[in-house]
């Protein structure tokens, strides 16, 4: 199961590292949120993805976070490498996430 990421202490420990980070910005009461939930969380459990690790934020639970990161829609999918934002995704886009998750595994 993919964790969350609480507030922007969390969000920075966890996008510091080499490894790329993979970041679904999401809310409860999003439908396509729900609809492409599943699928990150799938993704996140491929073997052949253990290069890249699998985040979630709730933006209404971790505000700064979003701010921080300049969401304005959800879904959003951001990666990161060494503190910084190397890519990202905006939609729920089944095709487009699984593009974005090959681009960067191991």
């Amino acid at each position: 199961m993919v964790q969350y990421i609480k507030d922007l202490d969390d969000f920075r420990s966890k996008t510091s590292g080499t490894k790329p980070v993979i970041i679904d910005f999401t809310a409860a009461w999003c439908p396509p949120c729900k609809m492409i939930g599943p699928i990150f969380e799938g993704l996140s459990t491929q073997e052949e993805n253990a290069g890249v690790e699998f985040y979630k934020v709730d933006v209404d639970e971790a505000a700064d976070v979003a701010q921080e990161c300049g969401i304005r829609a959800m879904p959003t999918f951001k990666v990161f490498r060494d503190g910084k934002e190397v890519d990202s995704m905006r939609g729920a886009d089944v095709d487009g996430l699984q593009e974005l998750v090959s681009k960067y595994k191991a």
